[in-house]
């Protein structure tokens, strides 16, 4: 038997868990959550405060539209709320099967997997492809669920300097391994860059190997009709290749929540046979299938939501360029939804983030592990539901915290 825990007993690591929060603090690096609810537009109420927030990958304003939620509604009177098991035993629905098929549709690819979160599929889909003895190829700022699937996969894992395909090229000639697998985000999430897509799929087409895309930002925004960063390049449809498996999240763009993968159906049949966080985990309900179903509609016909969106980065863009050089920030080159203003250091951020706070503007600041040491920034993420006035109100205050910030 145990013996109970006296003040005699020796230290236990558990004791060491308050110290290193406070580790954590000193270096801001702490993270705290807010309760939030919607207040129309790209108003919410945080901790019961009224906000006007740059910090939602709602990049449509879809998630409070009401066509979604009464397709949800109405899905619930014929499939209940839980799916009630894994996709392979009891969980795949009509509505989830239905969604499937749409999603191949609407990105051009032969097939689809659906999953219940982005996260799960990444880290599960790369160990199904490759595994020890194999080699996998790795942006160096590829979102935490890629590199989580590559270490997971036991592959023998080189991690090219970010979109330096010369670097890439490099790694894919010297290595002997018979399998290799390129993983790369299309529009990365910290820096709002587009990977070249068709340079990235052309080096994996002379060094066999297969190329898996995330397009968590990219769909639903970029591409004929919202069909994503890989139509965007003109890689879907007849032009569409075996070696792409294209994945993308469905709690951004469109809306509700889940992910997909696609491509060749050989592939996706193989991910389905080996995915252990597709085979071993609960489907998702059908219900959000439903209303993805009808997302799916809504962002094909959202070419006005698409243009205001452009127009709103063209505008906070403009407004950036004018503040003082001699602050030292940086606004990073992309024109997706997704704008990165790099302030520098850990505490500088945060302090930006907090005046912006005060004047009721929810901009969230962005700091290590999640970005390299020295580029905390603001990530400023637009939406449709934007205004102009609701950007230039961002920019006022901006240069307004610049006249006043210590040179």
């Amino acid at each position: 038997m145990t013996p109970p825990f006296t003040p005699s007993s020796p230290p236990s690591w558990l004791d060491e868990i308050p110290a290193r929060l406070a580790d954590i603090e000193r270096a801001h690096l702490l993270r705290r959550r807010r309760v939030v609810q919607p207040a129309g537009g790209a108003h919410l109420l945080v901790d019961g405060q009224p906000m006007l927030a740059f910090c939602s990958n709602d990049y449509l304003g879809l998630a409070s539209h009401p066509a979604l939620a009464a397709a949800a509604r109405e899905a619930t009177h014929t499939f209940g709320v839980g799916s009630g098991g894994s996709p392979l035993v009891s969980g795949h629905s009509a509505a989830n099967a239905a969604l499937e098929h749409e999603l191949a549709a609407f990105v051009q690819l032969p097939r689809a997997l659906y999953f219940y979160a982005g996260y799960a599929t990444n880290t599960g889909i790369i160990p199904a492809l490759v595994g020890e003895g194999d080699a996998l190829f790795s942006d160096a700022l590829n979102h935490a669920c890629l590199i989580d699937g590559a270490r997971l996969s036991r592959a023998t894992i080189h991690r090219y300097p970010h979109a330096d395909l010369v670097a890439l090229e490099a790694a894919l000639a010297a290595s002997t391994a018979r399998r290799k697998l390129v993983v790369s985000d299309a529009v990365f999430s910290m820096d709002g860059d587009l990977i070249d897509i068709p340079a990235l799929l052309a080096l994996c087409e002379g060094f066999d190997a297969l190329l898996l895309l995330d397009d968590a930002h990219g769909f639903g925004v970029l591409g004929p009709q919202g069909r994503g960063s890989l139509a965007e390049a003109g890689l879907t449809g007849a032009t569409a290749s075996r070696r792409v498996l294209y994945m993308a999240t469905l709690g951004k763009a469109a809306g509700v929540a889940g992910a997909f993968v696609a491509g060749d159906a050989a592939l996706i049949e193989w991910l389905l046979q080996k995915t252990r966080t597709y085979i071993f985990a609960t489907a998702a309900p059908p219900l959000l299938a439903s209303a993805l179903s009808k997302s799916l509609a809504l962002i094909a016909a959202a070419d006005d939501r698409r243009q205001q969106l452009d127009a709103r980065i063209a505008q906070l863009r403009a407004g950036l360029a004018a503040l003082p050089d001699a602050l030292g920030w940086r606004l990073l080159p992309s024109h997706t939804a997704v704008q990165a203003l790099v302030i520098g250091s850990n505490e500088a951020a945060l302090a930006v983030m907090e005046s912006l706070r005060a004047e009721g503007l929810w901009v969230p600041a962005i700091r290590p592990p999640t970005v390299p040491e020295g580029t905390a920034r603001l990530r400023i993420a637009l939406s449709a539901v934007h205004t102009a006035d609701d950007v230039d109100q961002l920019l006022r205050a901006l240069h307004r915290h610049a006249a006043h910030a210590p040179a």
